[in-house]
């Protein structure tokens, strides 16, 4: 009885291996355990070299980036491979910045013609927001539409007078001056006993504000609130202080 021929035998030379076929689909040669391209190093398969520097990666397929299309592999994502043309996603910024400026240039317009009132006082506050916006540091991952601006007065032992800083507005008094003390290098003994406590308070009134309230509830306070872009004073206090008796040493009065 004839032996069935069934079969093909592996094309690499050091293989030879006898099995049902895989053909490889770009070079059509014949391969069992080597049927990976980059296992029989198949001549019809392309790869391309990741540009980034010191990189040896490479992929199949191309994959370029839309601002400097080169390729790359993980470092496909522009901040990855330090890509030469992100500077060009940064417009937002000079645009602020000028926005800013028309603002600035209105209100001294407006000042020489005499106007005052609501309208100067509501130009002023998106200009001081603005400007708060443009330096202020805080947390970045923090959503757009959660962010608070503040000049944060530091205490007066501080080297600095004031920082434009932001926060969460879910977050509550307790962490915004924790966040606060962190930032600004501050030493922060709230959880000493003794000691005393690092509190931030009322720019207008110099009451201490609750540890426990919500930044959220005290923009929305209806007698004395806090105001996005506003001003807060972050100072040391003892135990029994419930505020400032004069916020004129840290803001000036205008």
């Amino acid at each position: 009885m004839a032996e069935l021929d069934i079969g093909k035998h592996c094309q690499v030379d050091s293989c030879n291996l006898k099995f049902l076929p895989f053909v490889c689909d770009s070079c059509s040669g014949v391969y069992l355990e080597h049927r990976s391209r980059e296992a029989h190093s198949c001549p019809e398969s392309t790869s391309y070299l990741c540009s980034f520097e010191d990189c040896k990666g490479k992929e199949l397929l191309p994959v370029l980036c839309p601002q400097c299309e080169k390729h790359f592999c993980l470092h496909r994502h522009q901040d990855d491979h330090k890509c030469e043309k992100l500077e060009v996603q940064k417009p937002r910024m000079a645009a602020t910045k000028e926005l800013v400026q028309k603002i600035l240039e209105s209100k001294d317009g407006s000042k020489s013609k005499g106007r005052r009132g609501a309208k100067n006082a509501a130009t002023a506050a998106k200009v001081a927001l603005m400007k708060l916006k443009l330096h202020a540091a805080g947390d970045k991952g923090l959503p757009q539409t959660e962010r608070t601006y503040f000049q944060v007065y530091l205490p007066k032992e501080a080297k600095e007078c004031s920082r434009p800083m932001f926060f969460s507005s879910k977050w509550s008094v307790g962490k915004v001056v924790d966040y606060a003390a962190s930032t600004a290098s501050l030493k922060n003994n709230n959880n000493v006993l003794t000691a005393k406590k690092l509190r931030l308070c009322h720019p207008e009134t110099g009451q201490a504000l609750q540890m426990d309230d919500s930044l959220l509830s005290l923009l929305a306070h209806p007698d004395a609130p806090l105001h996005n872009g506003g001003n807060v004073i972050l100072e040391y206090l003892d135990n029994e202080c419930t505020g400032l008796e004069d916020v004129s040493d840290y803001i000036a009065q205008t």
